[in-house]
């Protein structure tokens, strides 16, 4: 039988080194790697030349949220919008949350809810759960989580009211993940901090958005990293810390690394390309996240741990809302939505900040862009040019530059953070499940064929992520 692709000339690049050769893609995985000089290769139906382009594997966007509501607001696209637009962007599996809408809404409720969602999805889904409250039930809910593949629950610092999990819930729930091999998510920012700094800030009349890094200090981040890894050794959980934003931050986990506990450090693009100085630019409310930008000082420092790979992965905290929903309550970024529109631009934006200006190896970009976070999500077939793993796989031209236009882009919104910022690394070609989808820069919608993925266990993953960075 004919292959269904073969990609000639390609200079792949894994995590591991890259080589020259053929791809041979058929029945939705990678079927062959041939070398260069193979005089009879397989028969294909449709041959793509590679000549000049590099070809990764398709990214892993460990962080998104789809469909999500959180208090009077919900982000804006559907799960066909935001894979349409991670395809876009060279990513071919996307990692969202089932999060409690409500203090009504189960955590099994939520995650069920969004597994109703997937429906229109365009590349596969995999999802983590996530606890606001415990209760006796909580156990049975997550090992109903986990023998359905959802092998991860995110736990919340701070949002007192709303997502904040207290300390005993937090405890409770890593010694549940451990029981279920699970990993343990956390947004880490100290909830007391921050709501002393937004009533300082209120009484100083400084609560608009353009005040958003004042109301959340590094401060609050840093101490919360140390209190969850404390409580992480204690319990003995694996612990993965979603969205850094300081050098500290990231030391303190990687210090808990090297005594042994298992935790990892995620960080997002717009955390390194941009710093606190946007928040006095005419348009604030573009940058309105949590945690916000941090001084240049931290972003360089981030920058460096990036370099010096003590970050695990990159991704992009996508939550798709626009800028009328951000203006409503842009004067109080206590009812304000948060979040920013990423999933389409995590490759340039990130490919741009570490490749082209800080000169990473493009070997170590796709570690973070798809590799790492594969590996230690349990995606095993995923992240990885090899024979055998899912044909996904991104080809790209590493100096073609396009200046962003958030309004053009296919996310759901009307702006983006890099608006006017122009990025190179932006895939030209994109193979999902061995279907061409951007060919040449044109996308071929091809339909609701995304698949719900279900994960492996943490135990599990270490000889996974072992084999896969060889």
């Amino acid at each position: 039988m004919p292959l269904d692709l073969l990609i000639t000339n390609a200079t792949v690049v894994n995590a591991g080194g890259r080589t020259h050769c053929h791809v041979g893609v058929a029945d939705g995985v990678i079927a062959g790697l041939y070398h260069t000089g193979t005089r009879d290769l397989p028969a294909s139906r449709r041959t793509i030349d590679a000549t000049g382009n590099l070809l990764i594997p398709g990214g892993v966007d460990g962080h998104c949220h789809v469909e999500q509501i959180t208090g009077s607001y919900k982000s804006l696209d559907t799960f066909q919008v935001a894979t349409t637009a991670a395809l876009h962007g060279g990513t071919t599996t996307i990692i969202d949350f089932g999060i409690p809408a409500t203090p009504e809404e189960t955590p099994r409720a939520a995650v069920e809810n969004k597994l109703a969602l997937l429906e229109g999805a365009r590349c596969d889904v995999a999802l983590h759960g996530a606890v606001v409250a415990w209760h006796e039930t909580v156990p049975a809910q997550l090992e109903w989580m986990a023998q359905h593949g959802i092998r991860s629950v995110k736990l919340y610092t701070t949002n007192r009211g709303t997502t904040m999990a207290d300390d005993d819930t937090i405890v409770n729930v890593m010694k549940e993940m451990v029981r279920l091999d699970g990993l343990t998510y956390i947004h880490s920012e100290h909830d007391a901090i921050i709501e002393d700094r937004v009533a300082t800030c209120a009484h100083n009349h400084q609560l608009s958005v353009s005040h958003l890094h004042e109301t959340r200090p590094t401060i609050s981040e840093d101490s919360s990293v140390r209190e969850v890894l404390a409580m992480a050794q204690y319990t003995g959980a694996p612990v993965y810390f979603v969205h850094q934003t300081t050098p500290e931050a990231v030391d303190a986990v990687r210090q808990a690394r090297a005594q042994g506990q298992s935790a990892y450090s995620e960080t997002c693009p717009h955390y390194l390309g941009l710093d606190e100085s946007v928040y006095a630019s005419p348009a604030p409310e573009k940058f309105a996240c949590c945690p916000p930008m941090r001084p240049r000082a931290s972003v360089e420092g981030l920058l460096d741990r990036v370099a010096w790979g003590h970050v695990d992965t990159i991704s992009s905290d996508h939550s798709c809302y626009d800028l009328s929903q951000k203006r409503q309550r842009s004067d109080d970024v206590r009812k304000m939505p948060h979040g920013l529109p990423g999933v389409e631009t995590r490759m340039p934006a990130a490919f741009t900040t570490l490749v082209r200006s800080r000169r990473l190896s493009v070997e170590r970009f796709v570690e973070l862009f798809a590799t790492a976070p594969a590996g230690i999500n349990g995606l095993d077939t995923k992240g990885v040019v090899a024979v055998g793993y899912d044909a996904d796989l991104v080809l790209f031209d590493p100096d073609e530059a396009r200046t962003v236009d958030g309004a053009s882009l296919h996310m759901g919104t009307d702006f983006s953070p890099f608006d006017g910022v122009e990025l190179v690394g932006w895939p030209s070609t994109v193979v999902s499940a061995g279907r061409v989808v951007l060919d040449d820069g044109v996308f071929v919608d091809p339909g609701s064929v995304g698949r719900f993925v279900p994960r492996r266990g943490v135990s599990e993953q270490g000889s996974a992520r072992a084999e896969v960075l060889v």
